[in-house]
């Protein structure tokens, strides 16, 4: 339900802006923003657009840790933060940050709940009866006693948000939460953000380029920013049925892009913030079928020859328990471009380690070109292998951007005028050329990944593996990186992508292995596996929103529905823009 004026204000920006101490020009400009409270509130935008440093002023992180210049007025709760000290704010304002890990300060769950209360000097009982109503309220009060490295990713979501919620807080902010969550997990972190809201009434901003997993739940406005402005501030609908969106270059749910495909002209009246509400007339339905009789040609990829074949392969991290593979047989040839897609937790990680021999398999073997590479060190294998990890913070080592895109390279011997090149095509494919005298330490998580990503592209791998490469990017870059990846793949680079992002599968591979409970359920076209619900439900996909338009306009194979919105957009769309996008890229 939308929350009229008449709720209390709880945030006002007053033409409000911020310089960073170490930059020449403002990163925000004459914001002027006012949240109520209960208001649900998504802040969208490119990255670099000043969405982190936006919400790094609400929750006081900006000035008391990131130095800068502040102008203008920002009020909580009636308050200037001027005149509030970090403390006061963190009673008011809760944040879940996007990656998890770096929110734990405890041993156990209990421990991580109970650290706000306990710095309140809160004793027993009530902190042992404030840290279990917390737990209780997202559903992780069984896990009290548990370490957090024990968790899945959605549980330990669960438990960051439990965190701040036992502070009872008025506004709550998430950063994007879907970053790290397979798509059912990230659909139940949209709901339990919806939940919370609910029972607390707090205001709720979450910041992600995720639209159409957002708004599986209401929300009242979408804030969307660009170079540090605010450019947009309306309801879902009304965004959805402008070119706003692809002008800032953010994502359109799917079933938008295809209605649009189809001659469709989106209206605020048609209600598309939601498929499944969504109100299409017999004209857009005809159109639609229409557009899905027509033909598309597509040239199938002619067999190529076995890279890499894993025979039997179980892994477990300590003996005697459950195996986190097991009996794992695939097959990749040379030159496919595949995602590994499955639940947290499912093995797709672990199963990238082993091949690339950060972890030694207990049974099984592991062929490369042939060749049983068990005795293969981590070094040799990285001759063939490139692996980019899901955490950009395991994998970086250097101070300065270019020094650690350039260590693997010296490592090896390159002169360094070649180096330098390399180097600079790999960053700039990325997006860091204009970053490369920065430290790495001034980076978001989505830069830091970026990095990571060049590091191993410079190496001119035969093959690279890639754990979630466009988690926290925008859709610029997530189509930069991509397409890239793509034409390396054209040139015959294998591509195995470690995906979430249901999106990115159906778009840009042409397989999809699906990992479940240690083992291998599914191996097949990606608009198969993603409208098979016995699949979907046991490894925690999410059914495509194409399936739903499909039904919804009276075509009852969604699966060839979804295949055909696929070969047109890579016949169609992809196939005219791919030269476009690789060459603004490097």
């Amino acid at each position: 339900m939308s929350i009229g004026n008449e709720a209390e204000l709880l945030l006002e920006f007053n033409d409000f802006g911020f310089m960073y101490n170490a930059q020449a020009a403002p990163t925000l400009y004459n914001i002027d923003l006012k949240l109520h409270r209960g208001e649900r509130v998504l802040i969208a935008g490119p990255s670099g657009c000043g969405k982190s440093t936006l919400i790094h002023c609400i929750n006081g992180l900006i000035p008391f840790s990131y130095k800068g210049q502040m102008t203008g007025s920002l009020k909580i709760k009636g308050r200037e933060t001027s005149t509030l000290s970090i403390f006061d704010i963190s009673n008011t304002v809760g944040t879940v940050l996007q990656d998890s890990d770096a929110q734990f300060v405890g041993m156990t769950v209990a421990e991580d709940i109970a650290f706000a209360p306990e710095n309140d000097c809160v004793g027993d009982p009530m902190l042992h009866e404030r840290v279990l109503k917390a737990a209780t309220m997202v559903g992780i009060e069984d896990y009290l006693k548990h370490a957090p490295g024990e968790l899945s990713g959605g549980q330990k979501q669960r438990v960051s948000v439990a965190g701040v919620m036992v502070d009872d807080v008025d506004i709550l902010i998430f950063d994007e939460p879907l970053a790290n969550l397979d798509p059912a997990t990230g659909k139940q972190a949209i709901e339990l953000i919806d939940e919370m809201q609910e029972k607390t009434g707090a205001t709720v901003i979450i910041v992600e380029h995720r639209l159409e997993d957002v708004l599986h739940r209401y929300v009242d406005r979408v804030i969307l920013m660009e170079k540090g402005r605010i450019i947009s501030d309306t309801p879902p609908d009304e965004l959805l049925s402008g070119e706003l969106l692809s002008q800032c270059g953010i994502r359109e749910p799917l079933y938008i892009t295809a209605l649009k495909y189809a001659g469709v002209s989106i209206s605020r009246d048609m209600n598309p913030s939601s498929v499944d509400g969504m109100i299409i007339g017999d004209d857009a339905k005809k159109k639609v079928r229409e557009w899905y009789s027509k033909p598309v040609e597509i040239t199938e990829d002619a067999p190529s020859d076995e890279l890499l074949s894993c025979e039997s392969i179980s892994f477990a991290y300590d003996k005697g328990e459950r195996k986190a593979l097991d009996g794992i047989t695939v097959r990749i040839n040379k030159g496919e471009m595949t995602a590994i897609v499955g639940t947290n937790g499912a093995g797709k990680s672990t199963f990238s380690k082993v091949v690339c021999g950060f972890e030694t398999e207990d049974e099984g073997r592991i062929f490369l070109n042939g060749k049983d590479i068990a005795d293969s060190s981590i070094k040799e294998r990285a001759e063939h292998i490139g692996y980019v990890m899901q955490n950009p913070n395991q994998m970086i080592s250097k101070v300065w951007i270019y020094d650690e895109v350039a260590l693997g390279l010296r490592t090896r011997g390159v002169p360094e005028d070649e180096i330098s090149v390399r180097v600079e095509k790999a960053l700039k494919i990325c997006g860091l050329w204009r970053m490369r005298k920065w430290p790495v330490s001034a980076l978001s998580f989505g830069q830091k990944k970026r990095v990571t990503i060049a590091s191993i592209l410079v190496l001119d791998p035969e093959m690279i593996i890639l754990d979630e490469p466009t988690a926290g990017q925008d859709y610029r870059h997530y189509t930069e990186i991509m397409e890239f990846l793509s034409e390396l793949n054209r040139q015959g680079i294998t591509v195995v992508m470690v995906t979430h992002d249901m999106h990115l599968m159906l778009e840009y591979a042409k397989r999809a292995i699906v990992f479940s409970k240690g083992r291998i359920i599914a191996d097949d076209k990606c608009h198969n596996i993603l409208t098979n619900m016995s699949i979907i439900k046991e490894a925690s996909l999410k059914e495509t929103s194409l399936y739903g338009l499909a039904l919804k306009c009276g075509i009852e194979d969604g699966t060839g529905f979804v295949k055909h919105f696929i070969d047109y957009e890579r016949h169609n769309i992809r196939g005219t823009r791919k030269e476009e996008a690789y060459d603004q890229s490097v």
